[in-house]
Order: C-alpha cells, then sequence, then structure tokens
C-alpha cells in the first residue's frame, strides 16, 4: 500500500470518528434538552393543574356611596362565583371557602353561577354534603344565588336547600333595622335564553320607586350590562363566567374570553357611575387549570361618603 492509499485511509478513518463524536453529542444534546422540557412541562403543568387552582385569593375592596341608607353603612358582602363542583374544587376546596366566608362574618352573600360543573355528576350523597357547607354559610341578612348557563333544576334545589334566595330575573328589597332599604336585582343566564331585564328591573317602572336608592344587581354573564336599559342602571354590578380569564399573560391579560364576557372579563370596570365586579371564580372550566389567575372571592366593605 502506497503512502497516499495509507494517508487516505487514515483519513477516512478520522473522518468516521468525528462523525461518531457529532452524533455522540447530538444525542447528549438531545437527552438533555428532552428531559429539560419533559420536566418543564411537568412543573408547569403541576402548578398550573393543583398549585394554581387551590391558592384561595380574598380580593377586599372598599367602595363608598352616600346613596348607602345610614343603618347599611359599612355593609359587608361576599360575593363568589363559578364553583365548578367536580373540576377542581371538591369537598375539601368548599370547605376551605365556606371557612374563609364565616371568617369575615357578611351581612350578605352573593353567588352568581355555576354550581356543579356540567360534566360532572354529581351522587346524592355528595350533594347533601354540598348543601350542608353551602347551608353553613353564615349571613346576618341573607344569602342570594343567580343561575349560570350550566345550573339545571339542581342548582335550584341545591341553593334551596342550602337557605339561598334565588333571584330568577326578579329583585328584593333588603330591610336591615330600620325603613330605609337597599335593592337587590337578578338576572337569569343570557347564553340559556333566560333574561328578561323588565321584569327583573320592574321596580323601577313601579310609580312608588325611590330614584335615590342604592342598588345591587347580580349578573352571571357580565356582557349582559350592555343590554341593561341606562333607566335600569346599579350602583353596583357583581357577575362570574369569565374567571378573569383563567391563563393569563403578563401585559397581555387573557388568551382567550367566553362568549358572554368577550368585552368585559377583568376584575373591576368603572362604567359611568356603575361599578362592576367580576369573580374570578373558584373551580375551572375548559382545559381545568389556571395560569396567573388564582381562585378568588371578593369581599366588599360599603360606606357612606
Amino acid at each position: 500500500m502506497t503512502r497516499e492509499e495509507l494517508n487516505k485511509k487514515k483519513q477516512e478513518a478520522i473522518f468516521v470518528e468525528q462523525k461518531k463524536e457529532k452524533i455522540k453529542n447530538f444525542t447528549v444534546i438531545f437527552f438533555k434538552f428532552s428531559i429539560v422540557l419533559i420536566v418543564g412541562f411537568l412543573v408547569f403543568y403541576l402548578y398550573t393543574t393543583f398549585i394554581s387552582t387551590s391558592r384561595l385569593v380574598i380580593k377586599e375592596e372598599r367602595i363608598f356611596s352616600s346613596k348607602i341608607p345610614d343603618n347599611f353603612d359599612g355593609l359587608k358582602i361576599i360575593h363568589f362565583s363559578d364553583l365548578h363542583y367536580g373540576t377542581t374544587v371538591f369537598y375539601d376546596n368548599l370547605q376551605t371557602l365556606v371557612e374563609q366566608v364565616n371568617l369575615r362574618k357578611p351581612d350578605l352573600v352573593f353567588f352568581t353561577g355555576d354550581l356543579i360543573d356540567i360534566n360532572y355528576t354529581i351522587s346524592t350523597a355528595e350533594q347533601e354534603k354540598v348543601i350542608n357547607l353551602l347551608k353553613s354559610i353564615n349571613s346576618k341578612l341573607g344569602k342570594y344565588a343567580v343561575a349560570g348557563e350550566e345550573d339545571g333544576e339542581l342548582f335550584d334545589v341545591i341553593m334551596k336547600q342550602s337557605d339561598f334566595i334565588v333571584l330568577n330575573n326578579s329583585y328584593e328589597l333588603i330591610y336591615d333595622d330600620s325603613n330605609a332599604p337597599i335593592l337587590l336585582i337578578g338576572l337569569g343566564s343570557y347564553l340559556n335564553n333566560d333574561i328578561m331585564i323588565d321584569e327583573a328591573y320592574g321596580y323601577f317602572t313601579d310609580d312608588t320607586y325611590n330614584s335615590n336608592i342604592f342598588s345591587i344587581s347580580l349578573l352571571h354573564e357580565p356582557d349582559v350590562i350592555e343590554k341593561i336599559s341606562s333607566n335600569y342602571r346599579s350602583d353596583l354590578f357583581l357577575a362570574g363566567h369569565s374567571h378573569n380569564g383563567t391563563i393569563r399573560l403578563p401585559l397581555i391579560g387573557p388568551l382567550y374570553n367566553e362568549e358572554g364576557a368577550k368585552k368585559y372579563n377583568d376584575s373591576f370596570y368603572q362604567i359611568d357611575d356603575s361599578k362592576l365586579f367580576i369573580s374570578g371564580g373558584i373551580g375551572t372550566n375548559g382545559p381545568g387549570f389556571r395560569l396567573f389567575c388564582r381562585p378568588s372571592f371578593n369581599f366588599f366593605r360599603i360606606s357612606k361618603k
């Protein structure tokens, strides 16, 4: 074998070794990248599914209004929504919620729809447990609810047995220790075609109505506020449904907005003289996880200016 042939053969052997080394390095890098990717996905999944969905936040707000009667000055209201029991919320989670609500000794408690998740079949025994927990919520002046698009006949059964008054396109005057009441209005679900605005706001068409009465409206879908005549404006609107976006990115906001919450999905809006607060919800729907949007309920203190 000539020197040239020997050199060529040696060069080919070097190329083969270099190729093997490149393949080996690529395999190691790909393996490390895959491990990082898998670990990252698992951390993301565990955080969004088990941590972000269980760390309850209480959002406290002070509201001032000269229309609040003296006897209601300092009124404490708890507002929660979208329990979606059977998703990321079960008995222990509901028990924690009830404990946190009772800890604040509210005067009024409001629930704005979607009680049992539409994809969850609740047993009779579990239903009784839910009723007992909701019934144990203490409220000086009462507990009220409106239905969401996922609520059917079972909603009425559970809420009524839990001592909640269901306001289905109706209103109620709430009295304390004097003859000066506040007005509470409840609308049905727009997505269920169960909304009758004129009936719900019937108080304002009565010749004896008080134009200076402080009014609170309970909605499920917040975009319904666009359909309410200016003659029916409330001082305070409380809604749910949007979950405040569920999946939010910093500086961007929610990645997806639910039908019925396309325009209003954040936690607060000032609309003329009205305030709209939207609950972040307790449970989840759709993908079943949260990102930068923890479960929450609202705690209001309403005082005179």
